[in-house]
């Protein structure tokens, strides 16, 4: 089995901070070539400075994914700087508090357009090229041509009112998944999730923050009893992007250090 990714090309959405940031990064550090998405472009330059100066595998983009003209760029952009796509890690993501019958603040709207819509219709238009530029080569033999990852929760799984939006619209991504990876299996491009459980990223890392009862909280409701670092997601991400898991599709992998296998209600989200 072969993990190895290099020279493959790869888009990061979400990847100015948090879980994204240490995908993109780890890919870069594989010999993948990267563009980094995110809309925050100041943080994009902040962290690819060095690396652009260091390797030429990595490159950014800065634009609101949720427009079609900025999605469609991103596609150009990554084209003319790799020449193809292999590579789509979903990883922009948003978790809102929500008042559940309050309709101005349920937030649902907002995190369907962010968290599922924007996955989809990054998909939508990724897969498609994906698919041409196999066409275009003639490559006709059993090999995966593609990898579409998308980062979902435990949430999707649980009752938690006052995240209801994040829930729902994990649910739902978990759904796009295993319905576009049974669209596309026939053009051998395989789509598969991450639900992320107890891992540090940028908005754990925000509700953490001078947070030690809460932090203790979730160690107490994790059986590995502690919180995962972001690059463990990163080698998770780079096993579904790899020819190793070229027979694994429609699949969301848990990773949660076991929180699933216990966790009570009331426990927090996290």
């Amino acid at each position: 089995m072969t993990l190895a990714i290099s020279g493959k090309t790869a888009v990061v959405t979400g990847a100015a901070n948090g879980v994204g940031l240490a995908i993109a990064r780890h890919f870069v550090e594989r010999g993948a070539n990267v563009m980094f998405a995110d809309m925050d472009e100041a943080r994009l330059a902040e962290e690819l400075g060095a690396v652009e100066d260091e390797k030429g595998n990595a490159r950014y983009f800065a634009g609101d994914l949720r427009e079609k003209l900025t999605r469609a760029n991103l596609l150009s952009a990554t084209i003319d700087a790799f020449d193809r796509i292999d590579i789509l890690v979903n990883a922009s993501r948003q978790m809102m508090a929500s008042e559940p019958m309050n309709p101005k603040a349920d937030h649902v709207e907002e995190l369907l357009s962010q968290n599922l819509m924007t996955s989809l219709r990054m998909t939508q238009a990724f897969a498609k090229r994906m698919i041409e530029q196999t066409e275009e080569t003639g490559d006709d033999d059993e090999r995966p041509q593609g990898s579409i990852i998308n980062l979902s929760s435990i949430a999707a799984r649980r009752t938690m009112p006052e995240l209801l939006a994040y829930s729902v619209s994990s649910a739902a991504l978990d759904q796009l998944t295993r319905s576009m990876a049974v669209t596309l299996a026939p053009h051998r491009i395989r789509v598969n999730a991450i639900a992320l459980g107890s891992v540090m990223s940028a908005s754990l890392q925000g509700a953490l923050k001078e947070d030690d009862e809460h932090r203790q909280s979730i160690v107490d409701n994790t059986p590995l009893g502690r919180i995962a670092g972001a690059s463990e997601l990163a080698e998770v991400a780079q096993f579904l992007a790899s020819d190793g898991s070229g027979f694994v599709t429609g699949q969301v992998l848990t990773v949660d250090g076991g929180r699933t296998l216990v966790d009570t209600v009331d426990a927090p989200i996290h």
